[in-house]
């Protein structure tokens, strides 16, 4: 079995075992959820580890759920999927607060409800589950960032044959602007 298997078969199982949890909370988990690992589309300032999206967004009426690949660990993943599926079963529409805060503490989940962590039963909860599925089984993606750039060029263009360069303010102010190479006349910054 590849890893790619081994990962999604570790999720499926996951997913039952906490909708198991769920139904002992007395509450209804819809049969019509999916749960996957993808980056999650961003939102705000945050780095989300996890998504769901509401069944009404795919053409075949099922709940995404998606589970962020930089997560390494079995609890990360884990109280990851915990955390989304409470959306799942609550209704995206009450965000992070009432129904959704409620149905959080009673999962096992703690903190601020955005960014939540597994308290100790559910931890002990993830641990019994690991005994018996084993530990989650794939590393995590290290996401490379890109260097923002600190400095933008600016556009300089001859007004006379429209030729065009670019150059940094530092260098405007220190020699100014550059000189045009097909009529050796200033280029305005534009």
């Amino acid at each position: 079995m590849s890893t790619s298997e081994a990962r999604q078969n570790w999720l499926e199982a996951a997913k039952k075992t906490i909708a198991a949890g769920f139904v002992s909370m007395g509450y209804e988990v819809p049969a019509n959820i999916r749960v996957s690992i993808g980056i999650p589309k961003q939102r705000g300032k945050g780095k989300a580890i996890g998504q769901c999206w509401a069944a009404t967004c795919t053409s075949d009426n099922h709940f995404e759920i998606f589970v962020s690949p930089v997560l390494q660990t079995s609890h990360e993943v884990f109280g990851t999927l915990v955390h989304e599926m409470v959306h799942a079963v609550v209704g995206l529409a009450a965000g992070h607060k009432g129904e959704f805060k409620t149905c959080a503490l009673k999962m096992g989940l703690e903190g601020k409800m955005t960014s939540t962590t597994m308290g100790s039963q559910l931890t002990g909860f993830c641990d019994w589950f690991t005994n018996y599925n084993g530990h989650y089984p794939a590393g995590g993606l290290i996401m490379q960032t890109v260097k923002k750039q600190a400095t933008y060029l600016l556009k300089c263009e001859c007004p006379d044959c429209g030729y065009t360069a670019r150059v940094t303010q530092k260098w405007i102010e220190v020699a100014g602007a550059p000189v045009c190479p097909c009529n050796n006349e200033p280029m305005e910054v534009v």
